[in-house]
Parts: C-alpha cells; structure tokens; sequence
C-alpha cells in the first residue's frame, strides 16, 4: 500500500525529478508546465515546508512494500482557507495513489486541526474527478478553474 513519508533533505531530488517531469507537470500547462526546482534552493524550501512549516503539511507518497516514493501531498494556508495538494508521478498514475494519497492528506489535515480543505483545480485538470470521487464537492466553477472543498470536522 502506500503511506505519507517526511522526507529528508538529501531525498528532495525526487520532488525535483516529478516538478521537471514533462508529463507530471502537464496539468500546470497554464502556469507554465514544469517547475524548476534547483539544489540551492532546497535548504531554505525545505525550512519552510518541512522543518518549521508554520501553516502547511508536506509529505511524499511512497510505496511501503519497495520504498519506492510516487509523488506528494501537501496542504498550506493561504491567508484565508488551506489549499490541498496532490502529485502523483506520472508513471505511477492511475493505480490508486492519488486516492489513498488525498485520504492520507485528508486525515493528517484533520488531525491537524483543520476543518475545511480546498483546491482550485485547472478546469481541464482530470483531477477534478478524482477529488469529487474523495468526497469533495464543488464550491464554484469559472472557466479556468474548479475551486473544491471538503469539510473535515464540524
């Protein structure tokens, strides 16, 4: 199965591996595709997300039987609502860990504190199934983006 893995900071090559990936990143096509996401900038990004991440949640999916990561989950606040994050590395798509990964974002968010959870999804963004099929419901649609939400605690 899968669990959410902290990752260390020698182990960030990965997330920069997926952020570069052509097919990974295809659903960022409107912002830009991939994400450069070079070594010097790992340890302050790291600070921030994983060592002191006032405000946020970042984990890697990886696979518990090899070890093997298969993308990431995060969530951050925003200012006003925490948006929800989930990658999943293009060669382990479709196999059910964009799934169990947002039901282990969802529950760590919980866990947290958090009561409610967003995300504003490309339109386009096949994604947006999935999070529908994750027990989130849309809150409003525009024609470039799908704002989801889903309530974690009353």
């Amino acid at each position: 199965m899968i669990e959410a893995y902290l990752p260390r900071p020698d182990e960030l090559w990965f997330r920069r591996k997926m952020l570069a990936d052509e097919a990974t990143m295809a659903y960022n096509g409107a912002y830009g595709g991939t994400v450069d996401f070079p070594e010097e900038r790992w340890p302050d990004w790291y600070d921030r997300w994983v060592a002191h991440p006032e405000g946020r949640y970042y984990r890697y999916l990886r696979e518990s039987a090899s070890g093997e990561f298969v993308g990431e989950i995060a969530y951050h606040f925003d200012g006003e609502k925490y948006l929800a994050d989930v990658i999943v590395y293009a060669p382990y798509r479709r196999r059910g860990y964009g799934a169990a990964g947002l039901a282990l974002l969802c529950a760590a968010a919980k866990e947290n504190g958090v009561g409610v959870l967003y995300d504003d999804i490309a339109a386009d963004n096949p994604s947006v199934a999935l999070f529908l099929r994750c027990g989130f419901s849309v809150k409003y649609r525009t024609d470039q983006i799908v704002m989801v939400i889903k309530v974690l605690a009353e």
